[in-house]
């Protein structure tokens, strides 16, 4: 029995990581998404929530938790400026030919 409740716990452990992952990424999403489309007061409301939730999983989750929700944001945000890049060098050519 305590053989099958370590595997649960190891299960759960890979879960909550995984979920940390996703939610990183669809905050990092989310964020940038709306944070170029709001009006200043909200684009303030954004980095500033973004920011606090970074310091309120830092201080009452896991380490591990967190460095999946830092891993998670990080690719949102790389996806996120890869995407713009991509599309500055589309508009570049564009407007060569």
């Amino acid at each position: 029995m305590d053989t099958f409740q370590q595997v649960l716990s190891t299960l759960g452990f890979v879960i909550r990581a995984i979920g940390f992952a996703v939610l990183g990424f669809g905050v990092a999403r989310f964020t940038l998404d709306a944070y170029y489309k709001a009006a200043w007061q909200v684009q303030i409301t954004l980095a500033a929530g973004f920011f606090l939730l970074l310091v309120g999983l830092t201080h009452y989750s896991s380490p591990g938790s967190m460095g999946m929700f830092a891993i998670g944001s990080g690719v949102g945000l790389v996806m996120q400026f890869m995407g713009k890049k991509e599309e500055e060098e589309h508009a570049k050519e564009g407007k060569k030919k």
